[in-house]
C-alpha cells in the first residue's frame, strides 16, 4: 500500500533548483519583459502600420516586366552566383589546411591549434555586413568587396566545422598510421580526411546554400549581386522594380535549397 501510495505522488518538476538559480531566472524573465515593453511593436503600432504596409504592398503590384530592366536584373543575378560560387570555394579550400591546423589532436602545432581557431573565431563572429563595408572600403564597390566577404565568411563557417569533423573522426587508423612512422600530413590525407569527407561535403554544400542567402544581402551596402539592384530600386521609390527583385531573389534561394538538398541526398 505505501509503494502504491509512493507511486502516485507527482515528481517534482523544478528538481535541485537553487535560491541562485531561482534568482537568474526571475531577473531574466524581467529583463525580457522590460525590454519587450521597450522595443516589441505594440498593438497600436501594428495597427497604424497595417495600412501603410497595404499601401507599399498595392504600389509595388505589379512587378515591372520591361525587357531592358528584366535583362539588366538577369545579369545581376549571374553576379551573385558567380560571387556566391567563387567566394564559396576559395573558401572551402582555405578552411581545410586552417581547419587542419585548429583540429586538436591532429593538427601538427600542438597548443599552437588555439591561434587557427581564434582566428575561425573571429572570421565567424564579425557580421557579414561589417566585412562588406571594410573590403569596399579596402578595394572599392563591387563584386571584388562582396566574394572576398564571401571567402571570409565562408572559412568562419566550414573551418569551425571541418575542424570538429577531423576532430571526431577515427582514431584507430590514425594510431596505425603513426604506430608505422607516418608523418601527421600523411595522416591527414590517408585517415583523417577519409573518414571525415561525409561531414566536410554537407557541411560545405550549407555553406554554398548560406553564401547564395548572404550575397544577396551584401548588395545592400554596395558589395554587387542583386541586392545592389534592389537596394537602388528601394532609394528611386521604384516600388514595382522592387517586388519584381524580391520575387527573383525568393527564386534564387528556393532554387539553391533544392539543388543543394537532392545533390545533398545522392552524396548520402
Amino acid at each position: 500500500m505505501a509503494r502504491h501510495s509512493r507511486s502516485l505522488v507527482a515528481p517534482s518538476r523544478i528538481a535541485n533548483l537553487s535560491a541562485g538559480t531561482f534568482t537568474i531566472l526571475v531577473a531574466l524573465a524581467a529583463l525580457i519583459i522590460v525590454s519587450a515593453g521597450q522595443v516589441a511593436p505594440s498593438p497600436d503600432r501594428l495597427a497604424r502600420g497595417l495600412p501603410a504596409m497595404a499601401d507599399l504592398v498595392s504600389r509595388m503590384m505589379p512587378p515591372e516586366t520591361d525587357p531592358a530592366f528584366l535583362t539588366r536584373m538577369a545579369w545581376r543575378i549571374v553576379e551573385t552566383f558567380q560571387i556566391a560560387l567563387v567566394g564559396t570555394g576559395i573558401g572551402i579550400l582555405l578552411s581545410l589546411p586552417i581547419a587542419w591546423l585548429a583540429a586538436r589532436g591532429v593538427t601538427p602545432l600542438g597548443l599552437g591549434s588555439y591561434l587557427f581557431k581564434a582566428l575561425v573565431s573571429l572570421f565567424r563572429t564579425i557580421p557579414d555586413l561589417v566585412w562588406a563595408l571594410l573590403f569596399i572600403a579596402a578595394v572599392g564597390l563591387g563584386a571584388v568587396a562582396g566574394t572576398m566577404t564571401i571567402i571570409v565568411d565562408t572559412i568562419g563557417f566550414c573551418g569551425r566545422f571541418f575542424a570538429e569533423a577531423m576532430e571526431d573522426s577515427d582514431k584507430d587508423p590514425q594510431l596505425a598510421l603513426e604506430a608505422h612512422g607516418a608523418s601527421r600530413f600523411s595522416i591527414l590525407l590517408a585517415a583523417v580526411i577519409p573518414d571525415a569527407m561525409p561531414s566536410m561535403i554537407n557541411t560545405a554544400l550549407f555553406a554554398l546554400e548560406k553564401a547564395v542567402r548572404s550575397s544577396v544581402v551584401l548588395g545592400l551596402v554596395g558589395a554587387g549581386g542583386i541586392g545592389q539592384e534592389l537596394k537602388v530600386a528601394f532609394d528611386l521609390f521604384q516600388y514595382q522594380k522592387a517586388s519584381a527583385i524580391i520575387l527573383s531573389i525568393f527564386v534564387i534561394v528556393l532554387a539553391m535549397e533544392f539543388a543543394t538538398d537532392r545533390l545533398r541526398a545522392r552524396l548520402q
